[in-house]
């Protein structure tokens, strides 16, 4: 029997539901995370002394910066989740860009953004 070369539009359908799942969750904590930048829903440094304003606003600006930065990751992760729903809509999911041979389906259901099989991945380095 000859290798397959693409996923049948059942299991297409299974990582979709799994990319799915994992959009909203991303766009849950992205949407948390803008929350942090922009302190809503949090108490302020207004009511406190001015000798631990200095010190809070200083923790303040560094979470910002680090809440900042997971935001932009988060919100490329969820770039490359639509764009792997754009690929199993084209029926290329799944698909090693690099070999053109088959993601196994382990890898997939890991990392279901992933465009590179193992061997192709590893190459890389």
């Amino acid at each position: 029997m000859a290798d397959k070369t693409r996923y049948n539009d059942e299991e297409l359908q299974e990582f979709k539901e799994l990319i799915l799942k994992k959009i909203e969750k991303a766009r849950a904590d992205y949407d948390l995370l803008k929350s942090a930048i922009s302190h809503e829903h949090s108490n302020d440094i207004e009511d406190t002394s001015p000798t631990f304003k200095v010190l809070e606003e200083g923790a303040a600006t560094l979470s910002k910066e680090e809440a900042g930065k997971l935001a932009q990751r988060q919100y490329k992760f969820i770039q490359h989740l639509d764009a792997a729903l754009i690929r199993i809509e084209n029926k290329t999911f799944g698909i090693c860009r690099e070999t053109g041979k088959l993601i196994s389906k382990e890898r997939l259901k890991a990392v279901p953004h992933a465009t590179l099989c193992i061997e192709a991945k590893q190459k890389q380095r």
